[in-house]
């Protein structure tokens, strides 16, 4: 037994001289980021091993540029020029195509044998590709079945309501073969479920069925020999108008019409008729002065421009006639219309008075208060068109508004050129309440009249009393017998600042620029 004892702390220690070899020591963590996994490594060199580094990435090759032939830069530029446009082909879709082209060519290596001249730009392909597949639909004969519903179809259920469901037939109809929609699209198209359905949506196959079920009991109306025989076979697809109408018409006064439909040729004046029909307006109205007939005349001659294309310098001048006309008769809406086509047609270079309409604009931007389109304009003026008499003045009468300087800009005022002074009619009486405001202010407790006449560019003391009549100011006239009709300014100032922020409210003018 004590033997046994005796062996026992001996036993004991190589246990534990056992242990201490079994295991490795690990480093503590110092840090909550993830450790780098390592190679296991001996413990005798655990303290002098130093990881290798990262392999050095491979260098990258050097995209070669590659020099595209003169005519396919001028091929594009062709391209993206704004006479080339066409109405109802969009940029992108243009640009797809135009890529597509001549990706085409680069790979079949034939950048320097198409003939890039006389090739048809990217949107006269798309227009004529919309063409083909235009009369090839118009063209498709249709069966009986589904140009002729059933009247025994509609069923009518518990509450009285019809529930209508489609007609199907042995043959499908044309436009089942290309039916892309998406399941979001066919709930907006068909927000009834049974109606989604009949068209090949979700849960289809008991709509089916029920049209399998309805086919087999009216299946012996098709041999009855009352039995309709379709008509679109033998009825001849209609013309189908390759780019821009030419117009037949020989009328000189139409009344304007907005199209719904594709324009009728025989209803389109051709450029020879639309030349008397302007001189025949200008006669008109120098005679008659009836704005309504001529406004409508007027729109109707754009009209058919717009339908045929036209772009030259005719077309510029009925446009500024247009705008002359409704500027005489504040007809801004009219107006706007006219001056944002000038604004297309001078980027072409088709003639005009550039000079005059950029100064209607400017002026125009001082009426709405409009500082980002003003910004845009003056940005665009070139040195010479700076010293231009007509755009000198409106860019006067703007720096004198935004210094504050009324005395100066009811001088400019009175001294417009051209027919500026309709578009500053429009807002001189907002400009003069503002420096009415200005005037209370300095001078006190009155003023006479004769000085507010001549600073306030009036043409006589009975329009600007009556002007400050019309803006509550009847009640600080005061007339004296030294010096006259008086405006008492220390009592009227509260209410001249009140017709000014009436005055000053955001402008919403229809046909805004």
């Amino acid at each position: 037994m004590s033997s046994e004892l005796k062996a026992r702390p001996s036993t004991a220690i190589t246990d534990i001289r056992a242990a201490s070899s079994a295991y490795t020591s690990v480093a503590a963590r110092r840090t909550f980021g993830r450790p780098v996994p390592t190679d296991p490594i001996p413990m005798s060199y655990s303290h002098h091993y130093v990881p290798p580094p990262p392999a050095a990435e491979p260098p990258k090759p050097e995209k070669s540029k590659r020099e595209w032939p003169l005519a396919v830069r001028q091929y594009v530029q062709r391209s993206f020029a704004l006479e080339n446009s066409i109405v109802g082909i969009e940029k992108d879709e243009m640009e797809k195509k135009l890529k597509l082209v001549i990706a085409e060519a680069a790979e079949s290596n034939t950048l320097l044998t198409v003939d890039w001249e006389s090739l048809p730009l990217p949107q006269q392909m798309i227009e004529t590709e919309r063409i083909k597949k235009g009369s090839t639909l118009i063209s498709t004969p249709w069966t009986l079945t589904s140009s002729v519903p059933n009247a025994q179809d509609t069923n009518l259920s518990s509450n009285g309501k019809n529930k209508r469901k489609s007609i199907e037939n042995d043959g499908q109809v044309p436009w089942r073969n290309t039916n892309t929609r998406n399941a979001f699209e066919d709930r907006v198209t068909y927000p009834d479920k049974r109606q989604r359905s009949d068209f090949g949506g979700k849960g289809s196959s008991k709509s089916h069925a029920n049209l399998e079920t309805r086919r087999n009991r009216f299946g012996d109306a098709a041999l009855s020999p009352y039995a309709l025989t379709p008509t679109m076979d033998t009825t001849p697809a209609p013309e189908v108008i390759q780019g821009p109408v030419v117009g037949r018409s020989e009328v000189l006064e139409k009344k304007y019409f907005r199209l719904t439909s594709a324009p009728n040729p025989d209803t389109v004046r051709p450029l020879h008729v639309l030349e008397k029909t302007l001189d025949l307006l200008k006669k008109k109205w120098r005679k008659e002065n009836n704005y309504g007939y001529i406004c409508d005349q007027f729109k109707s001659l754009r009209q058919d421009l717009t339908v045929q294309h036209i772009k030259n310098d005719f077309t510029v001048n009925v446009y500024e006639i247009h705008a002359r006309i409704a500027l005489e008769k504040g007809d801004l809406g009219e107006y706007n219309q006219c001056q944002t086509q000038l604004r297309a047609l001078y980027s072409q270079k088709l003639g005009g008075h550039p000079t005059e309409f950029k100064a209607y604009r400017i002026l125009y931007f001082i009426h709405t208060c409009n500082r980002t389109d003003m910004n845009d304009v003056l940005a665009d003026l070139t040195a010479t068109e700076k010293k231009e008499p007509a755009i000198k003045h409106a860019l006067s009468a703007r720096s004198a508004l935004a210094l504050g300087n009324y005395h100066q800009f009811f001088k400019l005022y009175l001294e417009t050129p051209n027919m500026g002074a309709y578009l500053m009619d429009i807002f001189v009486s907002r400009e003069r309440l503002a420096a009415l405001t200005n005037m209370c202010k300095a001078y006190k407790p009155d003023v006479q009249l004769r000085f507010v006449t001549e600073e306030l560019g009036f043409e006589s003391d009975e329009e600007c009393a009556q002007f400050l009549c019309e803006f509550g100011g009847q009640a600080y006239l005061e007339e004296r017998s030294e010096t006259g009709v008086r405006l008492l300014t220390g009592k009227v100032g509260n209410t001249f600042e009140l017709a000014k922020s009436t005055a000053f409210k955001r402008v919403d003018i229809k046909g805004q620029i």
